[in-house]
């Protein structure tokens, strides 16, 4: 698990193949993912729980997705509009984007 900030926590859950965000302990959102090919992760669908909502959530998750594809050194295709809306309000994941 990565923590982000206080009692939030994204980890990798390859068996399910998602990036779960944990929320004291319960878990509050995801990031649901495919792997087509060696290398490239695409990124399909962000969620976070209604009741969590305004709290910047799904920012934390993103970030961490992002940031564990970097360490990977893969690329990302950002199926997701919120991932593909993140990464365009945070230019330094651009290189991580794999054209199309």
């Amino acid at each position: 698990m990565v923590q982000a900030e206080g009692n939030v926590e994204v980890g990798d859950n390859a068996d399910d193949s998602r990036y779960d965000l944990l929320v004291d302990g319960e878990l509050g959102g995801t990031i649901v993912y495919r792997d087509p090919r060696r290398g490239v992760r695409q990124l399909v669908h962000t969620e976070v729980k209604p009741e969590l909502s305004g709290r910047g959530l799904a920012a934390v998750v993103a970030k961490a997705a992002l940031d564990d594809i970097r360490a990977k050194g893969w690329k990302v295709v950002a199926t997701c509009p919120y991932i593909a809306s993140y990464v365009g309000k945070h230019p330094e994941y651009e290189d991580l984007v794999e054209p199309r």
